[in-house]
């Protein structure tokens, strides 16, 4: 799945309108326009073999690890404001040997952005099907360099939206 899939899935399953989304990136520190936003949220073409062509054409912008960063940034910052700094609070980030995956990275801050407890990770989990333990969702939030940490899988990071579209915009049976 790539980062792409994942901000059309995202889009579609809370139905964030085109301006909100020129916004948020704007606020994770990229300025796109509309028409940008609109070459981002479109599905990379499939060559003869299957596989994804990725290469940016006119009607195509392949949404690196830095844009998604910044756009699941700028949706935290959407959703529930610009942090402000404490008084003798210094901004604190140990360098990590490792980077988070896009899958882990994208669960990690949308869990933020929502103000998502475990437990309505769990129940967004069940909604689409999918049995997940507390260790495994644990495993999976923890930081990439962490002894537990577990890589999300693409069919993880799936059912984890197919559940969030059930919960912001009802089951199929509704």
């Amino acid at each position: 799945m790539t980062n792409n899939d994942l901000l059309i899935r995202l889009r579609y399953a809370l139905d964030i309108k085109n301006n909100d989304m020129v916004e948020i990136f704007r606020l994770g520190g990229m300025d796109f326009s509309k028409e940008e936003i609109l070459k981002i949220l479109t599905k990379p073409k499939v060559n003869e073999d299957g596989e994804y062509d990725l290469t940016p054409s006119d009607d195509f912008i392949l949404c690196d690890y830095d844009m998604l960063e910044a756009f699941l940034n700028g949706f935290i910052i959407f959703k529930r404001g610009k942090q402000e700094q404490k008084p003798n609070q210094e901004k604190s980030t140990p360098p990590t040997t490792k980077r988070d995956t896009p899958n882990n990275l994208f669960i990690k801050r949308v869990k933020i952005a929502l103000s998502l407890t475990t437990e309505d990770m769990l129940d967004i989990f069940s909604e689409a099907g999918l049995r997940v333990s507390k260790g495994e969702l644990g495993a999976i939030l923890r930081k990439a360099d962490h002894r537990n940490y577990k890589e999300c899988g693409d069919n993880f990071t799936r059912n984890f939206i197919k559940g969030l579209t059930y919960k912001y915009r009802g089951t199929p049976e509704q």
